[in-house]
């Protein structure tokens, strides 16, 4: 962490840093009372939909110090991470980028070739598509996660496309067993996903402790309810544990109804999914 760096975020998530130099909103007691402590402010932003809020954000900081707005709904981030500056400690990314340049995706848009960063400690793997790297950078990484005291999480992501063999027996290797989060955006992404899932339970993964999980895209243009839900259910039928991800098209998208977001809360709440696939 560099120190005299306040870092501004316009919402509390769960990634959010809480050391005293992490904000979020506008400045308070804390931050008037040490002006002399602070150099330069950071505001990032994670969400296209903070973008107005970040710009207000910005104003109200530049009496403490110079204002500089970032992050990936703004620009390509770049340079090494670094831990805890912009993510809760035990996150962690290891490369950037992605080329599969799906269009519902930013990731791809910003950063078409995959850059592979130093790799730093953490047991939450948050990298665009880790499975895009060489196999050595892989390895490596398997082998930073082998080391750390929390059980792994790879709460970014694995492209089911690229979940080979090698990569499985990585996975199955691990103790105690990993999170793992698969991606089933569209409707062509089901057979990935479902060779993927039959590898991982081959391997060993058991369908009981929900840590197969696997993002469902929902929402996006041409989308129905129904539809949503039959993904979801697909999901649910071949042993992985829904997470439904609600489509954000930016600031231009409009809002979804309320039929949308309770589908998504719905489907989010792992519990509560699988108590009523019991009783169906």
């Amino acid at each position: 962490m560099i120190d005299r760096l306040a870092r501004v975020f316009p919402r509390r998530t769960k990634a959010t840093p809480t050391d005293p130099l992490a904000f979020v909103g506008p400045p308070d007691l804390f931050a008037a009372a040490g002006l002399d402590c602070i150099e330069r402010v950071h505001v990032s932003v994670a969400f296209d939909a903070d973008r107005s809020e970040a710009e207000r954000l910005a104003r109200q900081w530049e009496r403490v110090a110079p204002v500089e707005i970032g992050g990936p709904a703004v620009a390509p981030p770049s340079g090494p991470f670094v831990p805890g500056r912009y993510l809760k400690p035990g996150r962690t990314i290891t490369s950037r980028g992605c080329p599969n340049r799906c269009w519902f995706c930013r990731a791809g848009r910003q950063t078409p070739e995959v850059q592979e960063l130093p790799i730093t400690d953490g047991h939450r793997l948050l990298d665009d598509n880790l499975l895009a790297c060489s196999q050595t950078h892989v390895r490596a990484v398997f082998a930073m996660l082998a080391g750390q005291p929390h059980r792994a999480e790879f709460t970014g992501g694995l492209d089911p496309e690229r979940l080979a063999d090698w990569v499985v027996n990585l996975l199955a290797a691990l103790r105690p067993e990993p999170a793992i989060f698969l991606a089933y955006d569209t409707p062509a992404d089901l057979e990935p996903v479902t060779i993927a899932a039959q590898k991982l339970r081959y391997a060993g993964f058991s369908t009981r402790s929900h840590r197969l999980q696997c993002y469902v895209l929902i929402g996006f243009p041409g989308d129905t309810l129904d539809d949503a839900r039959r993904r979801l259910h697909q999901t649910l039928a071949i042993g992985l544990t829904p997470f439904a991800m609600l489509y954000q098209g930016g600031l231009l998208q409009p809002a979804h109804s309320p039929d949308w977001k309770r589908l998504q809360r719905h489907w989010t709440r792992p519990a509560l999914i699988h108590q009523k696939a019991r009783a169906l």
